[in-house]
């Protein structure tokens, strides 16, 4: 089942200044913060060595200067939500999308490589990974995706047959290419799942419901693009 949705009301569903969810969703964990703050203390040094050069007729602009890097550890969360937003509120045309779970299963992926050397002098590259959560959904259309997660306690209650619904986003006005998808909402366990939060929780909830009166309305077939392929597991 897919409803067109309004530009006006996509711009509402994905906000073009980030939401609290979304903030924390780019905070990202202890080690992304202290690389954050390093570059923050980098870029103060910059502006103070500049400063020095330029002598006291530039104190107001280093000043402001310096207040951007110094709390640049706290804004960039900010920066990179809305950038992420951006990247989808520029699709034309957008759907609600409502579908079933069809499989649920973990993965381990490599999030992260790093290189080091061994005590022989060797380089070595270790793979950093992280168990996901794989949520494959689809519907009688032929419609399949595939949304993925950090593991979380919670999505134990998720079962293939749940109803899911979320956003889809295209450059086609009869939405016959899907060429992204948002985080998906599980209705029936008032629950989330996504990499990143893209949606206005809120906000995506209330159209949910004002949708249910339209629901077997005009619908859309269409085709994506980037298909599941089942992997082994």
């Amino acid at each position: 089942m897919l409803i067109p949705l309004t530009r006006q009301a996509l711009k509402k569903i994905i906000p073009a200044i980030a939401t609290g969810t979304q903030y924390a969703s780019c905070w990202g964990k202890a080690r992304d913060v202290l690389r954050r703050l390093l570059i923050s203390v980098v870029a103060l040094t910059t502006f103070w060595l500049i400063g020095k050069l330029l002598g006291s007729g530039s104190v107001t602009i280093k000043l402001i200067f310096d207040i951007i890097a110094g709390l640049y550890w706290l804004w960039s969360p900010i920066y990179w939500a809305n950038l992420q937003n951006s990247s989808y509120r520029r699709f034309p045309y957008s759907g609600f999308w409502q579908g079933r779970v069809l499989d649920v299963y973990l993965t381990e992926e490599i999030v992260r490589e790093e290189q080091t050397v061994n005590k022989r002098g060797e380089l070595v590259v270790i793979e950093n990974r992280e168990r996901r959560i794989n949520l494959e959904v689809g519907d009688n259309e032929q419609f399949r995706a595939r949304i993925k997660a950090p593991v979380k306690r919670i999505y134990k209650v998720i079962n293939p047959g749940d109803i899911a619904e979320m956003v889809v986003l295209s450059k086609q006005s009869d939405l016959s290419i899907i060429d992204k998808i948002t985080d998906v909402y599980l209705p029936q366990h008032n629950l989330w799942l996504g990499e990143y939060p893209y949606l206005r929780r809120d906000v995506f909830t209330q159209v949910s419901d004002e949708l249910g009166a339209v629901k077997g309305k005009k619908t859309y077939k269409r085709h994506h693009p980037h298909r599941v392929q089942r992997r082994k597991r």
